[in-house]
């Protein structure tokens, strides 16, 4: 790697940071220099990753607006600025008949998929209009590109998330800030087993089949192209939604 640090004197949050590809792009992002804050509503599970990269811990709700300000003024308070926001909590309801998830699990995907997002738009994007640059990244998914069934609600949030992504990044492009998402497909994160209904071998292996490089995605995969799209080499790229997935939305 030498002296060459992509993400060198930049600062960082990453939300859902304390597990799966959160934990994955903290990680990746520490080690290409960035000062990262790993915002989790798992505040143990954050201050393990923080403590491991040298980053801090900050317990967010990223459904709720004074949650996400307190993340702002912490992420202010320590670095004075804030360079990139990768939005990355997400959660899901089980695989069900569309018409069967109950409302408590439809609200539960809307705040934290869709509500967070607007949430941190609001605390953020006046900090980078200020400063006249910023990147935001948000983690979508394959789901929002090519649905899969009994996932519906769950898929449906992720294609807002990415036209929401395109519609950020029109709009902010002439104030300097660059807005991006990527798409994995299922990987080894905490929400696997939920997406999967059960985790059996049987399961697994037809969950596979459906990707050509045949392997799940990683934290270590997702980081990497987190990484690209949050540094300057990307200057150029504002408004796409990345697949990281293997080949499987072809």
């Amino acid at each position: 790697m030498g002296d060459f640090m992509r993400l060198k004197g930049k600062t960082a949050i990453v939300t859902g940071g304390a597990s799966g590809f959160g934990a994955g792009i903290a990680r990746k992002f520490a080690t290409e220099g960035a000062q990262v804050i790993v915002a989790d509503l798992n505040l143990d599970g954050a201050q393990t990753i923080a403590a491991e990269i040298g980053g801090i811990a900050q317990l967010c709700n990223v459904s709720d607006l004074d949650s996400v300000f307190a993340m702002k003024d912490a992420a202010l308070t320590a670095f004075g600025h804030l360079d990139i926001l990768v939005n990355n909590a997400g959660t899901t309801h089980l695989p069900l008949a569309l018409e069967d998830v109950t409302a408590a699990d439809f609200e539960k995907v809307y705040n934290v998929n869709i509500k967070s997002v607007y949430l941190t738009a609001q605390a953020f994007v006046p900090h980078f209009k200020e400063r006249g640059c910023g990147a935001i990244l948000n983690v979508a998914s394959t789901g929002g590109v090519s649905p899969r069934p009994r996932l519906t609600w769950y898929n449906a949030s992720k294609g807002w998330m990415i036209t929401a992504t395109k519609g950020m990044a029109v709009e902010l492009a002439p104030s300097g800030i660059r807005v991006n998402a990527i798409n994995p497909v299922a990987g080894e994160t905490p929400l696997l087993k939920s997406f999967m209904g059960e985790d059996t071998p049987e399961i697994r292996a037809k969950f596979l089949s459906t990707i050509p490089i045949g392997r799940f995605s990683t934290p270590e995969d997702m980081g990497n192209a987190a990484c690209f799209l949050c540094s300057d080499e990307a200057s150029m790229i504002t408004g796409v939604a990345m697949e990281v997935d293997g080949g499987r939305c072809i």
